[in-house]
């Protein structure tokens, strides 16, 4: 057995893995008292109210404006209500309200911050702005032009050169460690893919197309948006290239780079591990990035789907060619391409509609999903170019999606046996690897929840952390989770439009996830989705 000392993003995976015994030793109750606020509130600064552009004519607010900047700031408002808006407001037993956003949260928590950078457009003067969902407007804390600032902390990254505006998501860590603790980490990089998974969706309703951007300098972002490092940190940046703009159609460039790996972290507390994580995934300004180099080693990958990674971390495999992982001669082989896929209305109408009342389900009935159901379900998730012509992008932005597998366990679907699948994404089939009924399984390890043990499939989302450490290092926790993340939420998203139930977990028991589905304890459990017959 190697004695060499795990790199810091797999130690904190073991450490905060769910056990029996882990969680009986969690003595120390949640202190209700102290739940944080979840609204960052901006006490000055300028503020672009964002409904009015939401509203009928006659809004005597918006009908004096040029109509140009009138249509761009409506395209802006939907694009942030469909990625992060409140959508419903439910009052709680105590009295108390209960904001739920278009992008769902562990424990309704929402640790993520959506923050606006404009290089200065005839719409929205230069400057930094922090989106405000409670009344759904623009913050404009900082009205310099931070452009160029923001050029440097991507190391100049091409995607940035001619579009006009950027995104960029943090993360407050106290949020989720209020009540997760350790493990909070986990569930904060998962509810940022799940805006992303949003703002993606939403930007092509608008006639955006986000480019992603996860290789940055940490620090220097933080700076330029005057965060409190020790609270709070940025997580992934998105320039918003306008589709409408003929300059900014801009070719695919790539999204991620590798951070340093460490080694050495002499007795962590529990409390530690998430900043410090974070904090050694991060990348250093001075790095020297040339992205042109990168991308062109990426398409000469795309070449030949023989040719051999570099032992180089300056590279970006996700648009490598890559084969399905888990190949087995005599299994069982579902074909899940289908005809004809997902319809989303004119204008994606639809799509809309339904990223503003998507719901994570409560409880199942228990009673079947259909073949068909599934196969749509796949077919949005992880075959994009399939709704090329309904106006949604064919190949959206990934940082690792080649490290992400998915298995699913059937427990009730039509004209599919009960069992264990790998779902082939390239092949476009499901393989069947166990055979039996696991629903006794599936209640346990997630937790004892009946989501669980009553959906009719649960979807997991795994990674061999090993190897995607040795890419990216440490920063592939990030990436991982990101992804994953994204992927849940097109689930999400399909399946509400279908009417079917479906709910995120990501509390289980991470090795008891393994046994059932039969794969290397390496091979982390990053994301649970379920699906059923919502009751």
């Amino acid at each position: 057995m190697s004695t060499q000392p795990l790199p810091l993003s797999r130690h904190y995976h073991q450490r905060t893995k769910y056990t029996p015994e882990s969680l009986r030793q969690r003595t120390r109750p949640i202190d209700w008292a102290s739940q944080p606020e979840l609204f960052k509130d901006y006490k000055i600064g300028m503020t672009y109210p964002l409904r009015p552009y939401l509203e009928e004519p006659n809004n005597e607010d918006v009908d004096n404006l040029d109509p140009e900047v009138k249509q761009q700031r409506k395209r802006l408002s939907r694009l942030l209500l469909c990625s992060y808006g409140l959508t419903v407001k439910v009052l709680t037993r105590s009295g108390e309200s209960l904001f739920l956003r278009a992008a769902p949260s562990a424990g309704g928590l929402y640790p993520v911050e959506v923050y606006l950078v404009s290089r200065g457009t005839p719409f929205l003067p230069a400057g930094l702005y922090h989106y405000q969902p409670k009344d759904h407007s623009l913050k404009r804390f900082w009205d310099s032009d931070v452009w160029r600032a923001l050029q440097m902390s991507c190391f100049w990254h091409p995607n940035l050169d001619d579009t006009q505006l950027a995104l960029v998501t943090t993360a407050i860590y106290h949020r989720s460690a209020w009540r997760y603790r350790a493990r909070a980490y986990r569930r904060i990089l998962l509810d940022t893919g799940h805006v992303l998974g949003n703002v993606e969706m939403a930007c092509a309703i608008n006639g955006y197309r986000p480019h992603l951007i996860g290789g940055f300098a940490d620090e220097a972002v933080n700076q330029m948006l005057y965060l409190d490092a020790e609270q709070e940190g940025a997580i992934a940046i998105l320039a918003l290239a306008n589709r409408l703009d003929i300059r900014e159609n801009l070719p695919l460039a790539p999204t991620a780079l590798p951070s340093k790996t460490r080694t050495q972290y002499p007795g962590l507390a529990d409390d530690e591990l998430l900043s410090q994580l974070h904090q050694a995934s991060s990348i250093s300004p001075k790095r020297d990035v040339n992205w042109k180099a990168i991308a062109k080693h990426s398409t000469s990958q795309n070449a030949s789907s023989s040719a051999k990674l570099p032992e180089t971390k300056e590279l970006s495999p996700s648009s490598a060619v890559i084969q399905d992982k888990y190949n087995f001669p005599f299994c069982l082989k579902v074909e899940t391409s289908i005809t004809p896929p997902i319809q989303w209305g004119t204008d994606l109408l639809a799509l809309e509609s339904t990223l503003l009342k998507r719901r994570s389900t409560r409880k199942y009935t228990g009673h079947n999903l259909t073949l068909d159901d599934l196969k749509l379900l796949f077919d949005f998730t992880y075959q994009a170019q399939h709704y090329i012509e309904q106006g949604l992008d064919p190949k959206p932005d990934y940082f690792a999606p080649e490290l992400v597998e998915t298995f699913i366990v059937v427990s009730g679907i039509e004209d599919l046996d009960e069992g264990c699948y790998y779902y082939a994404p390239h092949a476009q089939e499901l393989r069947q690897i166990r055979f039996r009924n696991f629903r006794e399984d599936l209640h346990y390890l997630c937790l004892g929840q009946e989501l669980g043990r009553d959906a009719s499939a649960v979807i997991f989302h795994t990674a061999d952390l090993k190897q995607a450490v040795s890419q990216y290092g440490d920063r592939a926790y990030r990436y991982l989770h990101l992804d994953a993340a994204h992927l849940g939420q097109r689930l999400n998203v399909a399946a509400t439009h279908l009417g079917l139930g479906v709910s995120g977990i990501g509390g289980f028991f991470d090795d008891a996830v393994n046994d059932v589905l039969g794969i290397p304890a390496e091979e982390a459990v990053l994301y649970i989705t379920t699906l059923g017959k919502p009751q």
